[in-house]
């Protein structure tokens, strides 16, 4: 018998009570972003937020690189756990709204162990010198370039480092039989899930957390 459980309101708040709690400057960042109406749902869950900042103390992350930056929730987050030498390197095209990301780093205290570049987060990727040098890589920017992503990041891991995939299950629309219903997110999801899978430089686990997670580690 499958043993998945139906998020409630009910579990979903429990499962939030469990996990480490935001600190003040995460709460004000999450609340702010959710009162910026619609936009909101580019921001990460809740309950994202301490996993990130777990899975970067799990390998002694160094050298961070993000792509898709938003409001910086999920920056911050890894940004707690990098140690005074550390450096996360974030990649966005808004100056809108890394620009309330900026401000909630300044404000936690952690602006100095954070690098934002504006512009195609492939077009930095390309740019970052491609030895094994980066600890753990967040991806959740847009789709259609997940496995382009991929492809340029999976070169620069370091042995035992973490690549984490957000969306990777798409509002369960990966999973939705009839093609023509997909959205083309959802088939670029589709694509880089089958090619995640089949990659034998990582070993990788899909998890239904939130919209979907994947976490892969670099083998050698």
């Amino acid at each position: 018998m499958p043993k998945h459980l139906a998020m409630t309101p009910e579990l979903y708040a429990y499962l939030l009570d469990h996990n480490p709690p935001l600190d003040k400057d995460q709460q004000a960042l999450l609340k702010g972003t959710q009162a910026l109406g619609n936009v909101a749902h580019l921001q990460i869950a809740p309950e994202q937020a301490p996993l990130l900042t777990f899975l970067a103390r799990l390998v002694g992350a160094r050298r961070i690189v993000e792509l898709g930056t938003f409001t910086g929730l999920s920056a911050l987050a890894m940004a707690r756990a990098l140690p005074p030498d550390g450096k996360l390197l974030t990649c966005d095209i808004s100056k809108e709204w890394t620009a309330v990301a900026q401000e909630a780093w300044e404000r936690a205290g952690v602006a100095d162990l954070i690098e934002l570049r504006i512009g195609p987060a492939l077009d930095t990727l390309r740019g970052l010198p491609r030895e094994p040098w980066i600890d753990l890589a967040f991806v959740d920017a847009d789709k259609p370039n997940y496995i382009a992503y991929w492809e340029e990041l999976v070169p620069r891991m370091r042995p035992g480092g973490l690549i984490v995939a957000d969306n990777v299950l798409y509002r369960g629309q990966v999973a939705q039989p009839n093609a023509a219903r997909r959205s083309e997110n959802a088939e670029a999801m589709r694509a880089f899930n089958d090619h995640v899978l089949a990659d034998p430089r990582m070993d990788s686990v899909l998890l239904a957390i939130a919209d979907g997670m994947t976490v892969a580690r670099r083998g050698g």
